[in-house]
């Protein structure tokens, strides 16, 4: 079937299918914003009053605050876009108004590819048309030569588009068009390793026909690095480490040089081909680099374009190291409390790309100086963790990078020249690799197994075991919750094959599923222990419910299109506090738990939410970024504050209040992740126990004694591929 698709600066809208891409990348934009940008393209240069929206978005028997929701949709779709409202590049504000598109804007009929749903939201397959690269399902052995908030944006029917671009409307258009743009051939996304064993670390050779890779193993001698070529699909071993990594090749591609990593210690190693060996790649013994002058301190590493040096990390910031002296040059020079790392040259040579992480605020810069070195610029801050070198796009107009931010780590793009907001591609990605030489990404996808542990801090030798095992076979779940009676535990799972809350009892055991909803998650207990406040991903947006454990129907308590998520109950059981983005940023709401009209609570950021013990205040996330801040205000409004720059939990989903003080679980930082308590009366955090590994999900009993927290059970992490990547 055919499809009129517009075209705008990056961004490519086809209205049938309710998609927007951008430099080829489907992003995620709910339905009113995305209907909004429709009306707009339809009336391009034309005022677009907000009654006329009123109109055609919501029918008149709706009862919503109109003000708030079309404010809280164009500051949506502005996001998405890029834009802003002082100087505009698409949409324009007129003041009392409307609205107004402002950019040039082309259409053309186009043949319409055949979608197929991946775990990978916002990557497709393309038409039959398209090329194929060979996916091998493993790789062979040695001796053969051988990863605000958790919810889904909704998706539309196409049917919209009957109503809001009239068919004689379009066709006018098209045939007015003086020039239409080529057809964009959509990503095709395919798993490049489906292996037991873990790969991760992917790399590309110059001529985008080869990857290199990390791959752990059951045996040391089936570990260490591989290169796999994306032709033939043959693969091949070059060391037997496990404890190699972080492969980078020569601008040749007749050398690889590596990380080996052992007892925090790294060094660096180079393994080199002649020209007959490049197609069979049996390399040449290893040769160890003497970096004594300057150790790395981060094991990612790259290149100079010509081939001469590498560029690392070491203590005083980025250095050029040469591969024939021995010398190094200082490129970079990181402030105290920080590191420098991640370097990656642009597709022109002249620019160098690298992060700034620091040791005490969370946060990650992207930064950029000329490739000799020189004063850095910023291309953008990162309110968590940069997983991986973060990547040029093939044209450099862009960058890719993953991010620990929200639930679990996915990839994002953010432009290299423009001061835009970083815009997510999926939301399941590490260690992104791209080629510039072919329209490819690869990058590590995990994918895990939850289990539901349990830490009793009463004992004098405390010891975490299983109460519930394999709850979810997705990054998602389990939120376990011990009810305050200590009698049961509330947890997601997926194991009847949608998310829904099941209820157990305190040891696991008799555990039954709760609700038939699908995509709901975040149980919380009323203070009675006989039921539980969640929410729902719905196709118009997120809801919050309740639901007694007695079997009575669920209740809506949202019954709106907002985002509405993370409720936690007041102490007196009258009220439901959850994080909502009515107003176009996440705050904390209310609403009473009988049913009502929702209450703003705060004004100035919130998200997951919980009342102190004597009812007084509230504590909530101050976002739904890694390692947030946790603020306090008064339960009938007030001044919102700090509770303590100390108090910094690994998630939004990974503290409790307690009877001892806030319970909350500690990023690894330098040391181990940890359990740790906030006393609000003499403000000191203490550590309660070690944990092998930093949960999302953690919670306490009411007298802070039992934790609950996730685990993976197993763990495969595997490469993707990406073709028709631009």
């Amino acid at each position: 079937m055919t499809s009129l698709r517009i075209q705008f600066g990056p961004f490519l809208l086809d209205p049938h299918t309710h998609e927007l891409w951008k430099h080829g990348v489907r992003l995620k934009l709910a339905r009113q914003p995305f209907e909004i940008l429709v009306i707009l393209l339809d009336r391009p240069g034309q005022l677009v009053t907000r009654e006329e929206l009123r109109d055609q978005l919501w029918p008149a028997d709706t009862f919503v605050d109109f003000d708030h929701s079309l404010n809280a949709a164009i500051n949506k779709l502005r996001e998405v876009l890029s834009d802003s409202a002082d100087a505009p590049s698409y949409i324009e504000t007129l003041p009392r108004r409307g609205y107004r598109f402002i950019a040039a804007a082309s259409n053309s009929l186009m043949q319409a590819p055949k979608m197929e749903a991946f775990h990978d939201q916002v990557l497709a397959n393309p038409s039959s048309s398209s090329p194929v690269v060979p996916s091998p399902t493993s790789l062979p052995s040695p001796i053969q030569s051988p990863n605000g908030p958790s919810f889904h944006l909704p998706v539309i029917l196409a049917a919209v588009v009957a109503l809001l671009l009239p068919t004689t409307l379009l066709l006018k258009r098209v045939n007015s068009s003086t020039t239409q743009p080529a057809p964009t051939a959509l990503p095709h996304i395919h798993p490049l390793t489906t292996l037991t064993d873990e790969t991760s670390q992917p790399a590309f050779s110059s001529s985008g026909e080869f990857i290199a890779l990390h791959r752990e193993a059951t045996t040391p001698a089936s570990a260490g690095i591989f290169v796999q070529s994306l032709i033939t699909g043959a693969s091949s071993q070059l060391t037997n480490n496990p404890d190699d990594g972080w492969p980078a090749w020569s601008p040749d591609g007749r050398a690889i040089v590596f990380a080996r990593y052992s007892e925090n210690t790294i060094s660096l190693h180079l393994i080199s081909f002649s020209a007959d060996q490049l197609a069979t790649h049996i390399a040449q013994p290893e040769q160890t680099l003497n970096t004594t002058v300057a150790p790395p301190i981060h094991p990612e590493l790259t290149y100079s374009p010509d081939g001469h040096s590498l560029i690392y990390s070491a203590t005083s910031g980025l250095v050029s190291f040469s591969l024939q002296s021995f010398a190094t040059h200082q490129l970079t020079q990181a402030p105290p409390s920080t590191q420098d790392w991640g370097a990656s040259f642009s597709p022109d040579s002249r620019q160098l790309l690298f992060v700034r992480s620091g040791d005490v605020d969370f946060s990650d810069q992207l930064l950029t100086i000329p490739a000799g070195g020189g004063e850095p610029m910023q291309i953008a801050t990162e309110h968590a963790r940069i997983l991986g070198a973060p990547q040029w796009s093939a044209d450099g107009q862009s960058i890719i990078f993953a991010s620990g931010r929200g639930s679990h780590p996915g990839l994002w793009r953010v432009s290299a020249r423009l001061r835009e907001t970083p815009v997510q591609i999926n939301d399941s990605g590490w260690y992104p690799s791209v080629s510039h030489s072919t329209p490819r990404l690869a990058y590590q996808r995990v994918t895990r197994a939850l289990n539901i542990w349990e830490l009793d801090l009463s004992g004098t030798s405390p010891s975490p075991r299983i109460i519930i095992p394999s709850t979810s076979e997705t990054d998602q779940g389990p939120a376990p919750q011990l009810s305050p009676d200590k009698t049961k535990v509330a947890f997601m799972s997926d194991r009847s094959g949608t998310m829904e809350i099941w209820v157990a009892h305190r040891d696991g055991s008799k555990a039954r599923q709760l609700t038939v909803i699908g995509a709901v998650g975040t149980p919380r207990w009323s203070p009675d222990s006989n039921s539980l406040a969640f929410d729902v991903n719905r196709r118009n947006g997120a809801a919050i419910y309740t639901v007694g454990i007695d079997g009575t129907p669920p209740r809506l308590l949202t019954p709106d299109e907002f985002q509405n998520v993370c409720p936690s109950w007041s102490r007196d059981g009258k009220w439901v506090y959850f994080a909502s983005w009515r107003t176009g940023t996440s705050q904390v709401w209310k609403v009473p738990a009988a049913g009502g009209t929702p209450t703003q609570v705060t004004y100035h950021g919130g998200h997951a939410a919980f009342a102190s013990l004597d009812g007084e205040r509230i504590y909530y996330a101050k976002s739904w970024y890694a390692n947030p801040e946790i603020w306090q205000v008064p339960v009938n409004g007030g001044r919102e504050s700090l509770v303590s720059p100390q108090l910094r939990p690994a998630s939004w989903a990974s503290w409790s209040v307690t009877e001892r003080g806030i319970v909350f679980a500690t990023s690894s930082g330098k040391g181990k992740p940890s359990a740790a308590l906030y006393d609000p009366v003499t403000r000191r955090v203490t550590t309660l126990a070690t944990l092998n590994i930093v949960p999302f999900w953690f919670s306490a009993s009411l007298d802070g004694h039992s934790l609950l927290f996730d685990q993976p059970g197993w763990q495969q992490a595997q490469i993707m591929l990406v073709d028709n990547f631009r």
